[in-house]
């Protein structure tokens, strides 16, 4: 059997589903080996032993990469462009997965969105939040990265429980203290984000009202529907659901106006 180490791709072995995670980092915990593994293609990040998991090859990869691809390349096919020549509303996107980063950028890019693209830590984000709303006025702001419960089924209502909600929490507050008067729109949030605590902090959509897992392009296809909607039209979670994995279990929120007609197009990775 392949040893287990950082940069491993890997899927636990009680899991019927096969997703497919990477392990980012190996601990050591009560005499037992864990590790940190976030998903490959949803916003997920767990603790797991070892020994409940198991490495697949890159065949095996990438079979799930294509198979999970499908439905998202299709929607890049089918837009590509699509949005180059008219001013839509300017999105802000602070990723804490740097591989998401880059498949974000593309998103965007391939759709001709009017995007800025950067990776900061979950953890780092309420601290440079001022910084980049003052220096880029977005319309739109994505606050996103990788969350999960620490236990599952239990403590729904304490972000303690959260690993990364408290952090997605406060980048929100701190973001509508100093969005500029711009009635800026906010998405926040990962797989089994604490939803109420984020919409309490101030975001207009947010995850995960059921606690579920979120695929990686859902914050993208959220910005993309408020970026591309005319601003006399208020965008409801009604509007999206469909587009999303999980639908409403995944993504929930009060909805906002649209954003379209705000921006020149230019889509920049920091």
């Amino acid at each position: 059997m392949n040893k287990i180490r950082r940069g491993s791709t890997v899927i636990k072995k009680s899991d019927n589903r096969k997703i497919v995670f990477i392990v980012d980092k190996i601990i050591s915990e009560r005499k037992q080996k864990l590790a940190i593994l976030k998903g490959l293609y949803i916003r997920i990040i767990e603790k797991i032993p070892l020994t409940e998991l198991r490495v697949v090859d890159r065949k095996y990869v990438n079979e799930y990469i294509e198979e999970t691809n499908k439905n998202l390349e299709k929607r890049m096919y089918s837009r590509k462009n699509s949005y180059a020549n008219i001013k839509t509303g300017k999105i802000l996107h602070l990723d804490g997965d740097r591989r998401y980063m880059e498949k974000s950028y593309k998103y965007y890019k391939k759709l001709g969105l009017n995007a800025i693209v950067k990776f900061v830590p979950e953890e780092k984000q309420e601290y440079i939040i001022k910084d980049v709303i003052t220096r880029y006025k977005p319309d739109i702001l994505v606050i996103t990265g990788h969350d999960g419960m620490i236990k599952k089924g239990r403590n729904y209502n304490d972000i303690y429980n959260y690993i990364n909600s408290k952090s997605f929490a406060n980048a929100v507050r701190k973001a509508r203290e100093h969005e500029l008067g711009k009635n800026l729109v906010i998405f926040a949030g990962a797989c089994q984000s604490y939803f109420e605590a984020l919409m309490a902090a101030g975001a207009n959509f947010a995850s995960s009202p059921a606690r579920v897992l979120i695929d990686f392009a859902d914050p993208l296809i959220v910005a993309e529907k408020i970026a591309t909607t005319d601003s006399d039209y208020y965008v409801t979670i009604n509007d999206i659901a469909d587009e999303l994995r999980d639908g409403k279990d995944g993504v929930g929120g009060i909805g906002a106006r649209g954003k379209k007609e705000k921006s020149n197009t230019l889509v920049t990775k920091m």
